[in-house]
């Protein structure tokens, strides 16, 4: 009988490793129109910024949901700007990233700072958070609401050009995959 368990196993095993199997994808994608509320944030800086300023006029936007002691899926997130990053580059030319914290009785400046130096963040990603009432009205425009931080999914959002549509990465993905999905914006394909 062992024997027998062991053969399947590596058929199964061959048959996932050629294909022959297809594997659910690790993550989905869909379009969407997110109308931005007119709030005013903090930054990871103490400065106060316009969420609609900090988004309109860039060529790719890139939005996260996270918060600064998650210890789950945020470091994976943050990892894949941080990479995404390093391949791109950041400031002008390069993808404005965009983390909102969804714990802002805890994430104050310091905290968001701290955050980004782990990540060894570059100009052109910031770590934003509000009052209560302001996060949530963005996490509900772009359909990410939770009513507990501890509930809250891997999504990613990318926005390209002066549109009101975005794409929503559902999962974790990859610093490739991200870079995939841009591509696939970009040649309108998403």
């Amino acid at each position: 009988m062992t024997k027998l368990k062991s053969i399947v196993s590596l058929l199964v095993l061959i048959m996932l490793t050629s294909g022959s199997i297809a594997a659910a994808p690790p993550y989905a994608t869909v379009e969407l129109t997110v109308e931005l509320p007119d709030v005013t944030l903090i930054d990871q800086d103490s400065q106060l910024v316009k969420l609609r300023d900090l988004v309109e006029g860039q060529d790719v936007v890139m939005v996260d949901f996270i918060f600064g002691t998650c210890t789950t899926i945020c470091p994976i997130l943050s990892a894949g700007f941080s990479n995404l990053q390093r391949r791109m580059g950041s400031g002008p030319g390069g993808p404005t990233l965009i983390s909102i914290s969804i714990d802002p009785e805890h994430d104050g400046p310091e905290v968001m700072t701290e955050y980004l130096k782990r990540y060894r963040a570059q100009p052109g990603w910031s770590f934003l958070t509000g009052d209560r009432d302001d996060i949530d009205l963005i996490m509900r425009a772009f359909d990410a609401y939770v009513p507990n931080k501890m509930s809250h999914q891997p999504v990613t959002y990318i926005k390209m050009g002066d549109s009101d549509r975005w794409v929503k990465i559902d999962g974790l993905v990859s610093t490739a995959d991200l870079i995939a999905e841009l591509e696939k914006i970009q040649g309108g394909e998403s």
